[in-house]
């Protein structure tokens, strides 16, 4: 069993990455899929972990390299890992009944394909559940051109409950069985996006019921406010630490950190907290962006942010807070330099946080946009349902596996144009592909390449990508318990 010292990726495994870069290793990456046991808040809890021999968590290869793993699952259930922010082959994607079949218990998949870009990205089960168990990994692809001589720091960012994701969902939904009349599928056999037939028509009503939060005509009103975190979590991880007990990471006087912080939380957004200290925000979804400067960045479920962070010579010890979305409570770590004085941390700030919005989007412009072209397909993605049914849904329909897929033609130039509905915010990802935000509620503009981008309610967002990957790939929320209520569609190429 790993502990849980041995499992994090922290900064000093990351000093030693270039060892293990997949380009150098003549064998597969071999990742096992165990259980293990943590400690949070004193207590102890039994979780998943992806587990590597030399004890490292996750994996770092280099921009140009070939992925090359091999996934063993230890686990008493079946599994599967998905490479989010990759663009691999559809069949090596890891989402069972699209991708593939699952890992069954003892089982192995094998998984080789080429690495053409960089950034900070992660793994994490796609099968039921599980991802709600900390089963993800960081997924650090280095370009050796870019920020060799900063050290790097990743932080992991989860929510955490001691009640099982079963008991969780069996909350929110009244009892309602996943993989029955929700549409995602569980952890108890067969695939996890998988589905019992249903009613198409009496689960679109359903969808589109409303909630006692003001929705109207389908749409949030004006005047509404937004449902904020559907969980009430017993703590909030980074690095899998609280602030009772954070990670400390030495860095140099006066030195230069590259901060990657994923968020591979179930359910819950953040705002990076640096207090006075200042950052460059320089990537997105492992994607370069025109800097922007700032002490304080929203991030949404399944998002990344690269942050630059210079710290002044002779200063003291930095907290880097991760602060719940419309609340006070938070987690975070310390980057301090030598004999620096640490202070403890109190779990709140001192305020509430505001709720997350597009603010931060509405600035960012990519380094590199997509080539100027016109849209060759338009789809428009209505994101439906309500809190006082727990029934989500993509144009009305709740997913099940006889959903037919939207059709998608190689070399076509696709946009989303995405409104929400309903009167929770929604990150939205797509597998397989980048993807720019051309769009906010009618302005037009080279925004960020992403592959997970927040809607918040009442909003609409364009995104466009070019259909060069076929295949058969998932788009969805990536809200863990609205994806198995039923926010999740596919593409399909023809």
């Amino acid at each position: 069993m790993l502990s849980r010292r041995a499992f994090l990726l922290n900064s000093a495994a990351l000093a030693a990455a270039p060892n293990l870069s997949l380009a150098a290793e003549p064998e597969p990456t071999i990742l096992k899929l165990q259980r293990r046991a943590i400690e949070v808040n004193g207590k102890a809890a039994s979780v998943y972990a992806i587990g590597r021999s030399d004890g490292v968590g996750g994996v770092v290869a280099d921009r140009g390299s070939r992925f090359r793993v091999r996934v063993e699952n230890e686990l008493a259930d079946s599994s599967l890992l998905h490479w989010h922010g990759l663009t691999p082959p559809s069949a090596q994607d890891g989402v069972p009944g699209l991708s593939g079949p699952a890992i069954p218990p003892g089982g192995s998949a094998e998984y080789d394909f080429p690495l053409p870009f960089g950034g900070t990205y992660f793994m994490h089960a796609h099968y039921g559940f599980q991802e709600q168990l900390l089963l993800a990994a960081p997924l650090i692809v280095r370009d050796p051109k870019r920020y060799a001589d900063w050290q790097e720091v990743v932080v992991m960012l989860a929510d955490f409950s001691f009640r099982s994701p079963q008991e969780i969902y069996a909350a929110l939904t009244g009892g309602r069985a996943p993989g029955h009349a929700t549409g995602m599928g569980h952890d108890m056999g067969g695939m996890a996006m998988d589905h019992a037939a249903m009613d198409h028509a009496a689960m679109g009503h359903a969808a589109t019921r409303h909630s006692d939060m003001g929705e109207m005509a389908g749409m949030p009103t004006p005047m509404a406010k937004p449902d904020l975190n559907d969980v009430d979590y017993d703590a909030f991880l980074a690095n899998e630490r609280t602030l009772a007990d954070p990670q400390v990471v030495q860095i140099e006087n006066g030195g230069r950190v590259l901060l990657r912080v994923i968020n591979s939380a179930a359910m819950s957004a953040f705002h990076v907290d640096l207090g006075e200290n200042a950052a460059k925000l320089v990537a997105v979804d492992g994607q370069d962006v025109a800097p922007v400067a700032g002490s304080r960045f929203p991030i949404a479920v399944g998002q990344r942010l690269d942050l630059l962070v210079e710290t002044p010579k002779g200063g003291g010890a930095i907290a880097v807070f991760f602060v719940l979305e419309g609340e006070a409570r938070r987690t975070g770590l310390i980057l301090a330099p030598p004999r620096a004085h640490i202070s403890r941390l109190p779990d709140k700030a001192e305020a509430a946080s505001a709720a997350l919005d597009l603010s931060l989007e509405e600035q960012l412009r990519a380094a590199a946009p997509l080539a100027a072209r016109k849209a060759d397909r338009v789809v428009p993605i209505d994101l439906t349902g309500d809190m006082a049914s727990y029934v989500w849904s993509i144009n009305n329909v709740v997913w099940d596996e006889k959903t037919p897929p939207i059709a998608l033609k190689s070399g076509e130039r696709v946009e989303l144009a995405m409104t929400n509905r309903t009167m929770m915010s929604h990150p939205m990802h797509l597998h397989g592909h980048r993807f720019q935000v051309v769009d906010i509620d009618g302005r037009r503009f080279d925004g960020a390449l992403r592959d997970t981008v927040l809607v918040p309610p009442g909003k609409r967002v364009v995104v466009a990508f070019d259909a060069d990957n076929p295949g058969h790939w998932a788009f969805h929320c990536h809200l863990l318990y609205h994806a198995q209520a039923g926010m999740f569609a596919s593409f399909k190429y023809s």
